[in-house]
């Protein structure tokens, strides 16, 4: 898959919180996105999800234009920002549920997906009396159990333990390696010194180093 930034400016009143971005991203690789806090590196995350549209230029998915053709990219799975659930169901029912959307995941891939992780499917803990690790471990699987071709993932390492961390690097080198396109965000430097392709450099909604 191909997604293309094309002069990508998002405004909001007189503030352009993104402003003439440029960016090409192929399948096969890992991308990095960083910058400080407030530089606009969600929103990049949002606009080539389609959570945004431009007020000029265009996002293209394989040469479809996001907001016109297509409203979000088709096979795309996003961590952005807090994961949040329904907090009443056990981690395995909200998948469950999720997974009956579009009816790709078997109940075994999902199990598969919560040990690899540490994360027990039995277990009858509702999703609002998981710890933050928890948590996040489980948006991370809701974004990669329906083999998707586009994973975008903000922040992904936040409140991992270490053991966790190691496993997902593992598992995002594995997805590379199946030729999936992967941005990410991340405010520790190994991670993305280890595991990224190209990093986009932002700063006040513009891209300074691509």
């Amino acid at each position: 898959m191909k997604i293309e930034v094309i002069n990508f400016t998002k405004s909001i009143g007189k503030i352009n919180v993104l402003e003439n971005m440029n960016a090409l991203l192929k399948s096969g690789n890992i991308y990095g996105v960083v910058g400080k806090n407030g530089s606009g590196k969600t929103m990049f995350l949002r606009m080539i999800a389609g959570l945004i549209l431009p007020t000029a230029g265009e996002v293209r998915i394989d040469e479809k234009v996001l907001g016109k053709d297509i409203s979000f990219p088709n096979h795309l799975g996003i961590l952005l920002e807090k994961p949040s659930f329904l907090p009443h169901l056990t981690g395995y029912e909200n998948l469950l549920m999720l997974a009956k959307i579009r009816k790709v995941t078997r109940n075994e891939e999902i199990q598969s997906c919560m040990n690899l992780f540490d994360l027990d499917w039995k277990s009858q803990k509702k999703f609002k009396e998981y710890s933050l690790g928890m948590k996040q471990k489980l948006g991370i699987i809701q974004a990669i159990m329906e083999n998707q071709q586009i994973i975008i993932l903000d922040e992904p390492f936040n409140a991992l333990d270490e053991s966790s961390v190691e496993t997902l690097r593992r598992v995002l080198e594995k997805l590379k390696d199946e030729h999936k396109l992967i941005v990410m965000t991340s405010h520790n430097k190994e991670d993305i010194q280890l595991l990224c392709d190209h990093t986009f450099t932002i700063s006040d909604g513009k891209m300074i180093d691509s």
